[in-house]
């Protein structure tokens, strides 16, 4: 206890010192509070979000290890052109089948799957955009009509009409989120083989017809093969407000999108099948198949991250081969949002680091000068039969008293200020992130933003929609917007306030380690032999 007031009547001695010291001690708290509660702010981000999202993830041909299969030292790291066709040739995706059976990894929460295929209009049943529209709006240079393509992916051209068939009511995610919604009759019947459809109010209007019509599709390779749907339900969906045309065909506009049960579709899919002949194309001298044939799209939905990854190791058990791959757009998504907070978060804690040691410098020195003048003081109270440990625990009070003061004083004003400082850090760190893109864009001539296609020769002047909602194949090459979290609504927490404690207590030992040393080193006789 007398160490204790010893300590305190020398702070109020002495209050130019202490409050140089406790000022240096505040700076670095305001400091170290805002740095921790960014990093802490990125951590809590992650945690917070990852514990209570629920993960989608699709299986898919691993095309990158395929292509790292290509460059074997036998070869010389050379390309081996038949060896490439025949790796290609190989690439496929899973059968319904094989979806169903690592459907049963005890961490799947929920799976679905949709099918799409593209069939033709007919006299009777147009499409609001067609592919010729497409290509006379300056893309048939540069795809030359997708029609024209053939059976390029085994099977029947691009049509006019995308026919989508989902497995069940939780496969239609535009419809559970909003982005559609049904405006008359409702929804065909989940699981089925009816050919119940619903369409577009485009695509309604375009061709006056109404819940209760029947519309009728055609084989694109096979014009006298047709389908006859019912229209059970008319649709609406906000994707179709600003689409300005198709990139690849009509069938792709999201008006002509004709939603209709799997099995339904499968059915129309096994049919064309049936009544299939193979024919050889004139110009090219290729033989393909007449069939329509069908994209396999699957999803498995997990309760948290962690089934996610379980997922993974799971179906390797269950037989999926190493030539596939598990992905999640979700988490891919979410960790690209997190990028410059967590960037922020880096840089908050190497300018920690630097505040820390500066800080720590300039404490040691002011101690050091402390010590040398009360060196008096020092040998009278050693010569009065005062331990020297205890001598040097009156040094560490009085700087544990006058750097505990300002770090409590340095977590309040940083608890106020870390939220609106991290905010204003982050939406800069956004910022010039995106200025950065701006200028590479503008060295390569290639903008990003799809308004006139100037990454491709500002081709007819044409927009694309910001709400599109299936992936652009050039995204990747001009560099899309990412979703990044762009603000925080708390940062500071227990973990902050511990963390702040243990960084008082880290400036304290090492500051009074120099002056502990001194004390321990004195001579007492020598001390008050030489106090001139």
């Amino acid at each position: 206890m007398y160490i204790f007031k010893n300590a305190l009547r020398h702070i109020s001695r002495a209050k130019g010192r202490s409050i140089l010291i406790g000022i240096i001690a505040l700076v670095i708290a305001v400091s170290a509070c805002i740095g921790l509660s960014i990093r802490q702010a990125s951590v809590s981000a992650r945690e917070d979000t990852l514990a209570s999202m629920s993960v989608t993830a699709t299986i898919s041909f691993d095309r990158s290890s395929m292509m790292g299969n290509m460059r074997r030292p036998e070869q010389g790291g050379s390309f081996d052109r038949d060896q490439f066709s025949e790796l290609m040739g190989n690439a496929s995706s899973l059968t319904l089948d094989e979806y169903l059976v690592y459907a049963e990894a005890s961490t799947v929460q929920n799976f679905y799957y949709t099918q799409t295929a593209y069939f033709n209009g007919t006299e009777s049943f147009a499409p609001v955009t067609t592919e010729t529209d497409s290509q006379d709006s300056g893309f048939g240079g540069m795809f030359g009509g997708m029609g024209g393509m053939g059976n390029m992916f085994g099977g029947s051209s691009s049509g006019d009409f995308t026919l989508v068939g989902y497995s069940s009511d939780s496969a239609m995610t535009d419809f559970a989120n909003g982005t559609a919604s049904i405006t008359d009759g409702s929804v065909f019947e989940e699981g089925t083989e009816a050919y119940d459809c619903i369409i577009s109010e485009e695509l309604a209007t375009y061709n006056g017809l109404s819940v209760g019509s029947t519309v009728t599709l055609s084989n694109p390779s096979a014009e006298e093969e047709t389908y006859t749907l019912t229209v059970v339900g008319i649709y609406t969906d906000s994707t179709n407000n600003d689409f300005a045309m198709s990139m690849f065909g009509g069938g792709n506009d999201p008006a002509n999108r004709i939603y209709m049960s799997a099995a339904a579709l499968q059915g129309m899919l096994d049919a064309s099948d049936s009544v299939s002949e193979t024919v050889t194309d004139e110009d090219t001298g290729r033989t393909y198949e007449t069939a329509v044939t069908g994209t396999l799209s699957a999803t498995y939905v997990f309760a948290d991250t962690e089934d996610y990854y379980t997922f993974e190791t799971e179906v390797r058990t269950l037989g999926l081969a190493d030539d596939y791959t598990v992905s999640s757009t979700d988490l891919t998504a979410f960790e690209n949002s997190l990028t410059p907070l967590e960037t922020l978060g880096d840089m908050a804690g190497w300018f920690l680091l630097v505040i820390l040691a500066i800080g720590a410098v300039v404490l040691v020195v002011l101690n050091i000068f402390n010590v040398r003048e009360r060196k008096y003081e020092i040998g009278v109270l050693t010569a009065m039969g005062m331990k020297k440990h205890k001598v040097a625990t009156q040094f560490l009070c009085e700087t544990l008293i006058v750097t505990m003061i300002a770090i409590v004083l340095g977590a309040c004003i940083g608890a106020v200020c870390s939220v609106p400082v991290t905010n204003v850090l982050l939406e800069n760190q956004i910022e010039s992130g995106n200025n950065q893109q701006s200028q590479m864009e503008q060295n390569f001539g290639r903008p990003g933003d799809f308004g006139g296609m100037g990454g491709f020769g500002g081709m007819g002047g044409m927009e694309m929609p910001d709400d599109m909602n299936f992936d652009n194949p050039f995204e990747e090459m001009v560099g899309g917007a990412a979703n990044y979290i762009t603000e925080i609504d708390s940062a500071m927490n227990l973990t902050v306030l511990l963390q702040m404690l243990g960084i008082g207590l880290l400036l304290t030992l090492v500051a009074s380690a120099v002056s502990v040393l001194f004390v321990m080193r004195y001579d007492p006789q020598k001390i008050l032999a030489n106090r001139d």
